[in-house]
């Protein structure tokens, strides 16, 4: 059985943190849902069943998963050209995905992000949510046009919204009984009520009312060619879920000081997507947003996001006319602190203290992710860090010669062979005016890659052509597997060869 505290021991603050998130949801699920062309409880029905399920069986306790606007932003090509239903089916293919990956352990690959992809990841995200806010600030003009918002409603709004900043700020100094962007919801809706404020509320986006979400089969021909209209947006989805849902562990991993398991992440979120399309909703991920006002109202254990799905679920049956009398301006305010905690500062000081291509890749990463998406950004950031990995790394191939007293010639290599070195690694060469004995001494480098391979096979073949002799000792096995094929022209010395693997620096 899993542990509802898990990390975690005080039930009430995952209570009362859970109900914060809930609140923060509703809004959150009507948008994505409208982002995504579907109606308003596709979105919200996602948001519960994600919430729970990835709460109970995840890999990361105070972690809050729900519809995403990432997964949102997708998922509307296939509604308009196929239908929801359609959504449906590749939301449980999702999930199937989603379930292998963590199945082959794949999630451990998400250690291999390098840290300035992070940096620009958390960012990133936190300037989407800053502008995912702007549209409250927008209303339709008298011909039906979006105009920003101006003269006494405009400053209704800001002063609502800094006032909703400021009790979360600084109601932690006086008592932490209830968590202050809580108080701050329910204080901001008490005064818009009291003085009978005219602003917008979470019942203008749309109504929440609702039933129970009911079991459906995706109602899609089972042949051939659905399985080609939705196996693609499948894998987009899965893969945008889970980069999503791994990075905002890593980051929750290191607020909370914690170890969250990616793998056993990767299975709950592919499971609560399967059971998401199968009851009407549209798939979803992990939410950094609610995930830090989460972590932020003190809520790290299961229980809080246990209780902030079925707080969500309770608001849909019974409590929708509530809810709805929310204004925004105080959820506003809860995502303004979200950004401000979200936003990495210190990685602003360290521009001139850390190398260019770390500067670059962090700006590059948070650029591309408030112009496409997460994955396409993360993607980016990872290719880029590792072909400035792989440049610097190939300039440091260099040999040391040593005139041996026999006439013949050692070249000592040090530095990884690689594909990235093995122009670097011809050119140390130079068959035409070497001796007739030549020998090359791998003792200090590695093979990294079949490149490296290849690049010491057409070097055999060039002292070949020259008529000349090249010796090669402590070489890899598989190496001197690759280079049978040169047979007399390669002389490979075994007698005092170590045992190594290549791509590893392990010895036998």
């Amino acid at each position: 059985m899993f542990n509802l505290g898990s990390y975690h021991k005080n039930f009430k603050d995952d209570i009362l943190s859970g109900l914060t998130v809930a609140l923060a949801l509703v809004p959150e699920a009507v948008a994505f849902a409208f982002v995504a062309g579907v109606n308003p409880l596709v979105g919200l029905y996602a948001a519960f069943m994600v919430g729970l399920i990835t709460a109970t069986i995840g890999g990361r306790p105070g972690m809050i998963s729900g519809a995403t606007g990432a997964l949102a932003v997708v998922m509307v090509a296939l509604v308009a050209q196929h239908g929801v239903e359609y959504l449906f089916a590749a939301v449980v293919l999702m999930g199937i995905i989603q379930i292998a990956a963590g199945l082959l352990r794949l999630g451990k690959f998400i250690r291999m992000v390098p840290h300035p992809v992070m940096l620009g990841f958390v960012n990133g995200l936190a300037i989407v949510i800053f502008l995912a806010q702007l549209q409250n600030f927008k209303v339709t003009g008298p011909d039906g046009a979006t105009e920003w918002m101006s003269g006494t409603p405009l400053y209704l709004l800001l002063v609502l919204i800094a006032l909703t900043m400021a009790i979360i700020h600084f109601l932690p100094r006086f008592t932490r009984a209830i968590p202050s962007s809580l108080a701050a919801i329910i204080a901001v809706t008490a005064i818009v009520m009291v003085l009978d404020l005219d602003v917008k509320t979470v019942g203008d986006l749309a109504s929440i009312a609702g039933g129970f979400p009911e079991f459906h089969i995706p109602m899609v021909p089972l042949n051939w060619e659905t399985l080609k209209i939705v196996l693609p947006y499948s894998f987009i989805f899965a893969a945008i879920g889970l980069i999503e849902s791994l990075l905002t562990l890593q980051l929750i991993d290191e607020i909370t000081e914690t170890r969250g398991k990616s793998n056993r992440e990767c299975i709950g979120q592919g499971t609560a997507n399967i059971v998401t399309g199968f009851f009407g909703g549209m798939g979803g991920c992990a939410m950094i947003g609610q995930s830090m006002i989460n972590i932020n109202s003190g809520g790290l254990g299961r229980l809080s996001g246990i209780s902030a799905a079925l707080f969500l679920l309770s608001f849909i049956l019974f409590a929708s006319d509530l809810i709805e009398m929310i204004p925004m301006a105080a959820l506003i305010g809860v995502m303004f602190i979200v950004v401000l905690a979200t936003f990495e500062w210190s990685s602003l000081r360290i521009f001139r203290k850390v190398p260019l291509a770390d500067a670059f890749v962090l700006v590059l990463v948070s650029v591309v992710t408030v112009f496409t998406d997460l994955a396409v950004a993360v993607v980016v950031g990872v290719i880029v860090s590792a072909l400035v990995f792989a440049w610097h790394t190939a300039s440091h191939m260099d040999a040391r010669t040593i005139e041996n007293e026999d006439g013949s010639l050692t070249y000592e290599l040090h530095g990884p062979l690689f594909f990235g070195s093995v122009h670097s690694f011809a050119d140390l060469f130079n068959p035409r005016t070497d001796p007739d004995e030549v020998i090359v001494d791998f003792r200090y480098t590695r093979v990294h890659d079949h490149s490296g391979l290849e690049a010491i096979d057409s070097l055999a073949e060039r002292y070949n052509k020259q008529g000349k002799r090249l010796h090669l000792v402590h070489l890899s096995p598989e190496c001197k597997d690759l280079l049978k094929k040169a047979g007399t022209v390669v002389e490979v010395n075994v007698s005092e060869d170590p045992h190594y693997h290549v791509a590893t620096d392990r010895l036998a």
